[in-house]
């Protein structure tokens, strides 16, 4: 009996990016690998009105966790992906603060996604949303994409300053990834 060998480990962060879009729209979703042609956005779905942000990298997932929260504004939910199951698990339990715990950990294995902890919103339900404004306008320029009036990877100028500023003016910088949940409202 031959066995087949494990699938490779992605070798860039492109390869990572591709097998997570393929395996999501295998499940229904419509993937935008680099959209705004900036390699700002890694991966972008979109499903029956939802829009997710995917974020991937081989390594550094600190650093990708802090690029899901800076595109917060902009999905739905936001999830990173890793090639790494322990690498997940870890990023997971050590960034549960209330600004991280909404952010998605996957990890990419065998050809599968594993979720160690879900993707969920960054805005209660029946909260007002401060980030309205830029999810419409964001999904109007998906609609533009699939209309073909956009194509796809094309840069969207403008669009870089409000999306590094949709804080409301405040620097990224100082949100604190792990501010403290227990025992806070």
């Amino acid at each position: 009996m031959t066995r087949r060998p494990a699938p490779a480990r992605p070798a860039t962060e492109k390869e990572l990016v591709r097998a997570v879009a393929a395996i999501l729209e295998r499940d229904g979703w419509r993937a935008y690998v680099d959209p705004d042609g900036t390699d700002y956005f890694d991966l972008v779905v979109r499903r029956a009105g939802v829009v997710g942000l995917v974020e991937a990298k081989l390594g550094r997932p600190r650093e990708l966790l802090v690029q899901a929260l800076r595109r917060r504004a902009w999905g739905d939910w936001v999830a990173v992906v890793v090639p790494s199951v322990r690498v997940a698990e870890r990023l997971a339990r050590s960034t549960d603060g209330r600004r991280a715990a909404p952010v998605g950990v996957w990890a990419l294995e065998a050809a599968a996604l594993r979720e160690i902890r879900p993707a969920r919103s960054f805005v209660p339900s029946g909260d007002t949303d401060p980030f309205a404004g830029h999810r419409a306008r964001f999904r109007e320029l998906l609609d533009r994409i699939d209309r073909g009036d956009l194509p796809e990877g094309i840069r969207w100028d403008g669009l870089g300053g409000e999306i590094r500023r949709s804080s409301g003016g405040r620097g990224f910088r100082e949100w604190r990834l792990d501010e403290e949940t227990r025992g806070a409202d």
